[in-house]
């Protein structure tokens, strides 16, 4: 299979969109590992660790994390975010790996949580897609109220 470090843009406008410019700054990185050191990519713990940090990097805020060790191999980990998640799912015995990454805010760095899991899961090829989620109108002048 022939991978190189492709990345493609993508914004997808429903019939309604309006160029509504806001905080909301959805960004929806779909990344696919390929060739990752396969120990990293069976290691539960490492796993957790590793999307924790990136998590941080991107500037988000962790509000929990959940993950889950597959026999006789694999782990799928997820950290809900404060401004979305962050997700990861393995298959060692390929050496690929399916991340998706959704932050929403002015500060978010979702690539720059990208790029530390392509380093850190040692990828040799990957392939990454963006999509540019619009900020939602029909929402935009509500406030949020206990129910």
């Amino acid at each position: 299979m022939e991978v190189s470090n492709q990345n493609q843009n993508f914004h997808i406008i429903s019939e309604n969109a309006t160029n509504v410019l806001s905080a909301f700054q959805g960004k929806h990185l779909i990344l696919e590992l390929y060739g990752c050191n396969s120990e990293k990519l069976n290691d539960e713990l490492f796993l957790r660790c590793k999307i924790s940090s990136a998590a941080k990097l991107a500037n988000a805020t962790v509000l929990n994390l959940v993950s889950n060790k597959f026999e006789p191999y694999g782990v799928t980990a997820i950290a809900l975010l404060a401004e979305s998640h962050l997700s990861i799912h393995t298959w060692p015995e390929s050496n690929y790996s399916a991340i998706d990454i959704f932050t929403c805010g002015e500060n978010m760095q979702p690539y720059a949580a990208s790029n530390f899991l392509i380093d850190n899961l040692e990828a040799s090829d990957h392939i990454l897609k963006t999509i540019n989620r619009d900020y939602p109108s029909c929402v935009e002048n509500q406030v949020r109220r206990s129910l």
